[in-house]
């Protein structure tokens, strides 16, 4: 057994070292906030088997002025300062040379679609993409006009950049990179993985502060805990995320699971402002497929 587990272990690291990493160019200010912060973790782990190659372009090396300028005053007055097409634009272009030619720009920006786990999945099928990191007030609209294939958003708060997107971004994709978590289940029971919240967890000591584990999740039953882990995830989704149970279609099952550990009750549909009866029958296109 020990032989075979030491082999198993081999073979996977043989596998890491022939994969092709995933190449992703960032474009940013401040590289080295990226770079420090990526070389932790996940993200970090990947970088060092191989599985992940950060490429960062700083846009004030592509400036045309002694002092390096990659901003101006906006056009119309108003308050801070506006980053300049070129040295975006050269900097953008630099690092497409080292990328696959139809690789992707990506702009981090509030004005993006909502980043979510699908565009996780889709950014992690790729073999590379560009991530911009812009700062101040924004970009001149013409460089995304002409240079940016898509514009992303981290949420509805305001930053002071677009680092910490950036990071959020790497750290979402490079978690469904083939080979990067040692337990490839973790990426599957994780929250958002299935549209749902995820379940709540529990380790040792089984009594702390004066709080059981749950029992089932003692029992060694492993059909009993799958079905308190579905059904807490739903009460779960249900109770803190009820949109994301609106957006999708709940099995029979589910529906099930789900009646089972709530109290739909007018109280409670008030609070959530759910309609029960739609998810009885099945989803938010139950009312469509009805008729």
């Amino acid at each position: 057994m020990g032989g075979r587990l030491r082999e198993s272990g081999h073979l996977a690291k043989i596998r890491k070292r022939e994969q092709v990493p995933v190449q992703v160019a960032i474009v940013s200010l401040f590289p080295d906030m990226i770079d420090a912060a990526s070389a932790f973790g996940v993200s970090g782990r990947a970088r060092r088997d191989g599985l992940l190659d950060c490429r960062f372009h700083n846009p004030r090396d592509h400036a045309s002025d002694a002092r390096r300028s990659v901003d101006d005053r906006p056009f119309g007055g108003g308050p801070g300062m506006v980053m300049t097409v070129e040295p975006l634009s050269r900097a953008v272009a630099a690092a497409k040379l080292e990328l696959a030619a139809t690789s992707p720009v990506i702009f981090l920006t509030p004005q993006g679609e909502l980043f979510n786990q699908d565009i996780a999945r889709e950014l992690a099928s790729l073999t590379s993409f560009v991530l911009v990191a812009a700062r101040y007030e924004g970009v001149d609209e013409r460089f995304v006009e002409d240079h940016v294939d898509r514009e992303l958003s981290v949420g509805d708060y305001v930053l002071s950049g677009g680092e910490l997107p950036a990071l959020i971004v790497l750290d979402a994709v490079t978690r469904l990179l083939p080979g990067v978590l040692g337990n490839p289940q973790s990426m599957v029971d994780e929250s958002h993985v299935d549209g749902l919240l995820d379940c709540p967890q529990y380790t040792r000591p089984e009594t702390t502060q004066g709080k059981q584990v749950p029992e089932v999740l003692l029992s060694g039953d492993h059909g009993a805990i799958a079905a308190w882990r579905r059904r807490e995830a739903l009460r779960r989704t249900w109770q803190r995320r009820p949109g994301l149970l609106l957006d999708r279609n709940l099995s029979a099952d589910d529906r099930a699971l789900l009646a089972a550990s709530i109290e739909h009750n007018s109280q409670e549909l008030e609070r959530t402002g759910m309609n029960w009866k739609q998810l009885e029958r099945g989803g938010p296109h139950a009312s469509q497929r009805d008729h």
